[in-house]
Parts: C-alpha cells; sequence; structure tokens
C-alpha cells in the first residue's frame, strides 16, 4: 500500500503557497500568459533543468540563484522562450524577477523565473513585467488559482496538468501540490516542459537537490513524445516547512516516504504531458524487461519510444513488431533477436524467433484501438528493467510542428 494519497489539487494544494496565472498580451490577445507562484515564508529550492548546451537565459538565471538552495517566488511567461537572446535575454530575465520581488515585497534573490515559446524572439520584457504585477494583485489558493496559474504557462498544451498528494511524516500532515506544461519537444533528458512543485514540508535543501533529481529520473526523464530537447526545460521544487516536520534529509527515518509522494506526483505530471502531446492519440507504455542492465534497459526503452517508423505504426494501430527489434538492435545495449520476445497490450507478437499468425495479429491490432496501451520487449538477458511514457506520431503532430511560428 502506497506512503500517500491522491488529492484534487494543484501547486496551491500545500499550505502557505498562492498563485495566479493572468492575460498579458505576451504573443496572443485574450490568452492568460503569465503565471505567479509565491510562499508566505522562503522555501528550501531545487531545481532540475535541460541538458541541452544551448540553455535558455531563465534557465542560466535560476541556475545561478540555486546554487543557495532558497527561493520564495516563481515568474512564469509562455509565448516567448527567451532563448538564444544573449547578455539581453540574461538581462531581461533579471529585470521580470526584480519586478516580481518588488510586486511580492520579497528579496530579489529568492526569485526565480521561466519562459516557454518560441525560440530566438526578444522577451517583450514591459509586457511580462505589467503581467507579474497584475498576478501578484491576482494570488489566490484554491481550485481556480490552480486552474488559472496551469493554464498561463501553455504553449501548444490542449489542457492544463497539475496534480497533487498528501503523506504523512513525524505525524504531520505532508502536502505536495504541482503543475506543469508541456506537448512537444519531449525527450527524456528533462522534456520540453516547466514543471513546479510546491509543498509544505520541511525538507534540507541539499537532500531537496537529490530527491528532485530522483523524481525527476523516474518520471519527466522518462517521458517521450518526439527525441527533441528543449532549452528551457525546468522542474523546480519549494518546500516552504509550514507542516511543522522535522526537517527531512538522509537520515530522516521518514524521508523515503516524502520521496514516494515526490515520485508519485512527478510521474502522475510526467504522464499528462505525453497524454496530451501534440497530436497524440494512443498514449504507450514501453516496458523493457530481461536486459543486462538497468542502463540497457533504457537504451532500449528509449530507442523504441524515439523511433518515427514505431510511432507510426502505432498511429496506424499496425502491430508491426520487426520495427520494435530492430529498434532494439540499434539501441546500443546487448540484445539478441533469438531470445527477445515482444508484447502488445500483454498478447505476444513476436517470441524467440515464432512470429504470431494472422489471428494474433489481428487481436493485436484490436488491442491497440484503445487510448492506451503497453508494448513489453523481454530480451531474456539478464535482470535489467526500465520503463518509459511515449506515444503515436501523427499527421497533426506534422501539421502543428510546420506551422508553429507562423
Amino acid at each position: 500500500m502506497a506512503d500517500w494519497t491522491v488529492l484534487d489539487g494543484g501547486v496551491t494544494a500545500a499550505q502557505g503557497f498562492r498563485a495566479a496565472g493572468v492575460e498579458a498580451g505576451v504573443k496572443y490577445a485574450d490568452r492568460r500568459d503569465v503565471a505567479l507562484i509565491v510562499s508566505d515564508v522562503p522555501c528550501a529550492a531545487a531545481g532540475v533543468f535541460t541538458t541541452n548546451l544551448v540553455a535558455a537565459a531563465p534557465v542560466e538565471h535560476d541556475r545561478a540563484k540555486l546554487r543557495a538552495g532558497r527561493a520564495q517566488a516563481i515568474a512564469v511567461n509562455t509565448g516567448c522562450a527567451n532563448a538564444c537572446t544573449g547578455q539581453a535575454g540574461l538581462e531581461a530575465a533579471e529585470a521580470v524577477a526584480q519586478a516580481a520581488a518588488e510586486a511580492l515585497g520579497v528579496d530579489p534573490a529568492l526569485t526565480l523565473v521561466s519562459s516557454t515559446g518560441v525560440i530566438g524572439a526578444p522577451l517583450p520584457t514591459d509586457r511580462v513585467v505589467a503581467g507579474v504585477r497584475k498576478a501578484a494583485a491576482a494570488l489566490a489558493r484554491g481550485p481556480e488559482a490552480d486552474e488559472a496559474a496551469a493554464r498561463a504557462i501553455m504553449t501548444t498544451d490542449t489542457r492544463p496538468k497539475r496534480a497533487a498528494v498528501r503523506c504523512v511524516i513525524d505525524g504531520k500532515t505532508v502536502t505536495l501540490g504541482g503543475m506543469c506544461k508541456g506537448a512537444g519537444m519531449i525527450e527524456p533528458q528533462m522534456a520540453t516542459m516547466l514543471a513546479y512543485v510546491a509543498t509544505d514540508a520541511a525538507v534540507d535543501p541539499a537532500w531537496l537537490r537529490k530527491a528532485l533529481k530522483a523524481a525527476a529520473d523516474v518520471s519527466f526523464n522518462r517521458a517521450v513524445v518526439d527525441g527533441d530537447e528543449s532549452t528551457n526545460d525546468t522542474l523546480i521544487c519549494l518546500a516552504n516547512g509550514l507542516a511543522g516536520n522535522a526537517p527531512l534529509c538522509e537520515a530522516h527515518p521518514e524521508a523515503e516516504v516524502f520521496l514516494g509522494a515526490l515520485k508519485a506526483l512527478c510521474t502522475d505530471l510526467a504522464k499528462q504531458i505525453v497524454m496530451d502531446g501534440e497530436g497524440v492519440s494512443k498514449f504507450v507504455t514501453v516496458r523493457v524487461t530481461g536486459a543486462r542492465t538497468d542502463g540497457d534497459a533504457h537504451l532500449v526503452a528509449r530507442a523504441i519510444a524515439r523511433s518515427p517508423l514505431v510511432k507510426t505504426s502505432w498511429f496506424g494501430r499496425d502491430p508491426n513488431w520487426g520495427r520494435v527489434l530492430c529498434a532494439a538492435g540499434y539501441s546500443g545495449a546487448e540484445v539478441d533477436g533469438a531470445l527477445a520476445r515482444i508484447l502488445y497490450a500483454g498478447i505476444p507478437a513476436y517470441d524467440r524467433g515464432m512470429v504470431a499468425d494472422e489471428a494474433v495479429l489481428a487481436r493485436i491490432a484490436e488491442a491497440m484501438r484503445a487510448r492506451a496501451f503497453d508494448v513489453e520487449v523481454r530480451l531474456g538477458l539478464g535482470q535489467g528493467s526500465d520503463t518509459v511514457y511515449t506515444c503515436d506520431l501523427t499527421f497533426d503532430y506534422v501539421r502543428i510542428n510546420a506551422e508553429y511560428t507562423t
């Protein structure tokens, strides 16, 4: 039985957090495009960011500030990524952070920023700053605030994404709430996504960094839509300590309870990103077992999840197991086709050299009509395993990305 329970909530679910999402005309009229998250008190803070060597100005800004392990507020804009914008972009990021600090009455050193949108355009700083001030006046808690903030960070997303969980630590009720955005440029080295977790747990900043990285590794780093990694990927966790537990650290006897809740929350959010991927019609869980090592299992799962040939076959409900085995073979992992088994929705399509007959393949094709199904690869070489969450590749994905900047 899990040590945590799921709540109907978002980024303000934990005590002491408020949020807002407002219209600022950053790129479009009549659309929420600036969000603000703030804690009543300073927080332990940690972040995980893109591994892309071309990192956006807000990523560089936040990496520097989070070295101190403290933060209190996050200002987010959509409509412009503020990426590949040079020194002007860094100055714009700091201007937004400064404006947020002034509007909230908090230390500028504790204010973080994020941006998402088209790469290469200069940030319309005046509009974003005006939006931050407007959001500061609209801060609130509860479902409406959660929804507004989650909508204000969307780009090609079709729906807002939020989640919350609760656990008990030191006899105190601890809540974690979060929100995220992402639909395209999703790849398991952090996705093209923004994600924010707010918790009232007391957490040592150094341990929070480790915990957040561990949670990202089993959630956002296991999400694939198209294999492209963004310049702006950001996951930030704020922990304000208002639950009153003893600060969580490596030695805390219930540290694993919090870590389990954090992983569950992040996995929920990551799955929401994949299910709302650009043009997606199928959510596919790729499970690899029997690899020599867990690392090999991940290489195989990731190769399958990224393959355009595999993904288009899922869209066409074609149980083309040969494409799956082919991707496994070029993944860089140790693979022996004579020992491998491939199952769709639990139905064997290929079994150690034996190929399913037409009747079985027809059953698989029918099972692939479901909105979600599993593809399992059993390598028969060892005990290594891994799971990646991915989707199909559709006509709509091509249309959306062919028209993205126009």
